[in-house]
């Protein structure tokens, strides 16, 4: 494949010096106190002060870095930096994944930035807040943290899988995905719920659990981690054949993607509200 545009390496070395910093203002904020500045879904999804920071941070790097860029960020949505240039790179942005967790003083929160060329996400960084963690995969160039290649779990037993999973903040979602949680838990080693989406897509890449599932990610809580996941050699789909998406995430091991699909299949875990 003929790939137009700049370099995957180039946009990840851009993406890794605006998490950074935008990371270490999360974590100062959170050290000063933090405050929520809004709802959205429902009453337990919290915007903070620190989002909104954030996320105006990065938009002002990426404006500074690469002006003819657009870039869709979580608190602020579609931002063209210069309406006239052509469509080309655009930066997707969760300024803080896993917000709820940053609110508490839960160590699992990230800022999470990819880069997508004519549609198609070829660079992306998640770095974790309060670790410092950062996994990074570029399309072909494969995932890495800290230097070190990462290659999924190699575990061939969905009975012996450890999965992450996330829920809704809608309550009739989250008695749907409760119900899909009491069906599949018995079939599996044991489920996590850690609250960051791209973390969990993270830990699966490096087999610090063997595979994650959910039901209505956004394309910023997907695109940097899902990357990630895919380089370290995880299929990440939907169920029947749909891409993944807001219907439905899993990312598995090619040995336990078909046993997991079908079991959230057959849960309808891609159903409910």
């Amino acid at each position: 494949m003929v790939r137009s545009g700049p370099e995957p390496r180039d946009l990840l070395e851009i993406a890794i010096d605006v998490a950074r910093d935008a990371a270490a203002t999360a974590r100062r904020m959170r050290v000063e106190g933090v405050s929520v500045a809004a709802t959205k879904s429902t009453a337990t999804d919290v915007v903070t002060v620190a989002d909104r920071a954030v996320e105006r941070q990065v938009l002002a790097a990426l404006r500074r870095l690469r002006p003819g860029d657009s870039v869709l960020g979580e608190e602020y949505g579609e931002a063209d930096t210069d309406p006239a240039a052509p469509a080309g790179v655009r930066w997707i942005v969760d300024p803080i994944d896993g917000t709820v967790n940053y609110l508490y003083g839960l160590r699992h929160s990230a800022v999470s930035i990819a880069a997508e060329v004519d549609g198609v996400v070829v660079a992306g960084v998640v770095r974790n807040i309060s670790t410092g963690e950062e996994w990074t995969a570029t399309v072909g160039g494969g995932a890495w943290r800290d230097g070190r290649r990462l290659r999924c779990s190699t575990e061939t037993d969905l009975g012996q899988a450890l999965l992450a999973t996330g829920f809704g903040y809608d309550p009739k979602r989250r008695a749907h995905q409760a119900r899909v949680v009491a069906e599949l838990i018995s079939q599996v080693r044991d489920i996590r719920r850690l609250g960051a989406a791209a973390i969990d897509l993270c830990f699966a890449a490096e087999g610090r659990v063997d595979a994650y599932y959910e039901k209505g990610l956004a394309i910023w809580d997907l695109a940097a981690g899902g990357l990630v996941a895919t380089e370290a050699g995880l299929r990440v789909s939907g169920l029947n054949g749909v891409p993944a998406g807001p219907d439905m995430v899993v990312a598995a091991p090619p040995a336990l993607f078909a046993p997991l699909h079908d079991r959230l299949a057959d849960h309808d875990a891609a159903g409910g509200p």
